[in-house]
């Protein structure tokens, strides 16, 4: 029997010293609970992903020093711990430390380049996988993408190996659906290669990151035996016998035909560690999966998490949200006191002559609610002083669109002069349907230093607000602010559909280009008005140097804004321009 011990922590990206505590924490609590191997997720003593860090020397150095320190305390027990490797290039790596001493490493194989990896910026490819005669069962390891593909280093390690257990440790950072379609890859590898896998994932928030946790435990079968909570620090202790996975092997003439077929294609590397402890199989602990939350429960959990990690990670203590009323700016506020406390957030209302004594009634009930300080700050005199400063020019500069966006300027400066004088955060709370159509504007309602739905199309704010409501049969966000038309109230009479398609038509649209690249033919396809289609690309195209200029956000879809979507500012590209009909 193998007991082992999964470690889903949060690390700080740069934080060598912090997370070096908390690994050796980890260890020694590890080895308390008589466990034979603890696991640590990728890259944990310099946290994921350092980015370009890894071109310092020094950073790779002091991550190197730091590792030779944890290995000291592997006492008794075998520790698998990501960290930043050097020899001839970078690798990302997983150090095997076994009773006081590095005793292997295993570079990662595979380095995801795509979305928003830059792997191959950073890291040599390793060559071959890497087993571990742990206790006398073949062990191997994986880093994160190594594992993702059938053919790869977790079946190699098994059919050419002998691994009856796989070892991934990972970043994988969190989007909607990504936690079933991962679980459902890793009990698939599992089964197909009659092994036991356990994954130990990262959790916590890093710039537009947020990593979910779901660590797994899955037996030879495909079965789940374990899972991590989702969005939560967590420590997983499961039993294995690793003998059940070698007596099913030899009813599966599978592995006879793939044996031979993939043992010459890569040579693997074999680490023979000293027993150092047996655990007892009296003591066979059997753990119950931690239940999967509901989507909108996890896309709140996301937000919540991530947005605490980037206010605390970055030496703030206190938030600053301007409260108009609406929907965007309700939600952004609850979660920010989630995500804090309630004296840790502070709204701002900032009525204008268009603003409606009803949206003002509605923040303070809000405020009311969540418990948080409001600030009540009218524009009035500022926005006076701007029309008559440009009247005096003669110049008809102060009307239209321009009039309604100098308010949107003047809560901005409201916003970030308080931030100035107080250090506080400014939470911006513009969502992604705004965002994608550029309604929104650049100094205005775009400042701040961290955008909480950024990511989260309209549509999925109203679900997240009925969401917040149903917990502890308490409202927070009142029902007027959910019912109300969405407005800007920037002029008389104004709503959001005088210039944006319905939010229900709107965000779909937007789904299928920015996240699927469907074209306008493939939109009119799944029964979209071609000429609404059109125009809603051509607002996404015509916004990108908007979007270059807003704060970091949280992504939580598959294609979130930034460095998942990687367009030119400057582009004249247009399908319907560009096409020749012949």
């Amino acid at each position: 029997m193998l007991r082992i011990a999964l470690c889903q922590a949060n690390f700080t990206v740069g934080d060598i010293p912090g997370n070096e505590k908390k690994i050796v924490r980890l260890i020694q609590r590890a080895r308390r609970r008589n466990v034979d191997i603890v696991t640590f997720p990728e890259l944990a003593i310099t946290g994921y992903p350092p980015e370009d860090l890894l071109l310092k020397t020094q950073f790779i150095q002091d991550n190197l020093a730091a590792l030779e320190r944890i290995a000291i305390t592997s006492n008794g027990i075998t520790a698998i711990v990501g960290f930043a490797d050097y020899s001839d290039d970078a690798f990302n790596a997983a150090a095997v430390l076994h009773d006081g001493r590095i005793s292997g490493v295993y570079h990662k194989n595979h380095l995801p380049n795509y979305g928003v990896f830059d792997e191959r910026r950073y890291f040599q490819e390793g060559e071959r996988p890497l087993i571990l005669n742990c206790q006398g069962y073949p062990v191997g390891l994986t880093i994160c993408e190594d594992i993702w593909y059938s053919g790869g280093p977790a079946d190699i390690a098994c059919f050419a190996g002998g691994a009856l257990l796989i070892i991934n440790i990972s970043s994988s950072p969190y989007s909607v659906e990504k936690c079933a379609n991962r679980e459902r890859m890793l009990t698939t590898r599992a089964a197909d290669n009659v092994a036991a896998v356990t994954f130990t994932n990262m959790v916590g928030g890093q710039d537009e990151l947020v990593f979910d946790g779901a660590s797994l435990v899955v037996d030879h079968q495909g079965k789940v035996l374990a899972r991590g909570a989702q969005f939560e620090e967590d420590f997983i202790v499961a039993d294995l016998r690793p003998e059940e996975a070698r007596h099913a092997r030899l009813h599966d003439p599978r592995r006879r035909y793939g044996k031979g077929r993939v043992a010459g294609k890569d040579s693997t590397e074999t680490l023979e560690l000293p027993k150092i402890r047996l655990s007892n199989p009296a003591q066979l602990r059997k753990v119950a999966p931690v239940a999967w939350l509901s989507r909108e429960a996890e896309i709140y959990s996301a937000l919540v998490m991530a947005t605490r990690d980037y206010v605390i990670k970055n030496g703030f203590s206190t938030v600053l949200v301007g409260l108009s009323g609406g929907i965007d700016s309700a939600l952004t506020a609850a979660i920010a006191v989630d995500a804090l406390d309630p004296d840790h957030v502070n709204g701002v209302a900032m009525p204008s002559p268009y603003s409606s004594p009803e949206s003002l009634a509605d923040a303070e009930a809000l405020a009311a609610n969540l418990g948080m300080k409001l600030w009540n700050i009218p524009i009035d005199p500022a926005f006076g002083a701007f029309r008559e400063m440009f009247d005096a020019t003669e110049e008809d500069c102060f009307s239209g669109i321009a009039e309604e966006n100098i308010q949107a300027r003047i809560r901005g400066d409201v916003l970030m002069t308080i931030s100035n004088a107080r250090g506080w955060l400014v939470l911006a709370t513009g969502n992604k349907s705004e965002m994608a159509m550029g309604y929104c504007t650049l100094y205005g309602d775009m400042v701040g230093g961290f955008a909480v739905l950024k990511d989260i199309y309209k549509t999925t704010v109203y679900e997240l607000a009925a969401y917040r409501n149903s917990l502890k049969g308490k409202e927070v966000i009142p029902q007027s602010i959910i019912e109300k038309p969405p407005s800007a109230e920037l002029r008389p009479g104004q709503v959001d559909s005088d210039t944006l398609p319905p939010y229900p038509v709107l965000d779909p649209i937007l789904r299928g280009y920015i996240e699927e690249e469907l074209d306008v033919s493939a939109l009119v396809d799944r029964g979209f008005d071609g000429r609404v289609a059109g125009q809603v690309i051509e607002a996404v195209d015509r916004s990108e140097y908007k979007r270059r200029q807003g704060p970091p956000g949280i992504k939580v879809t598959m294609r979130a804004f930034g460095k998942d979507r990687r367009l030119p500012i400057t582009n004249f590209y247009r399908p319907s321009r560009n096409r020749r009909d012949v």
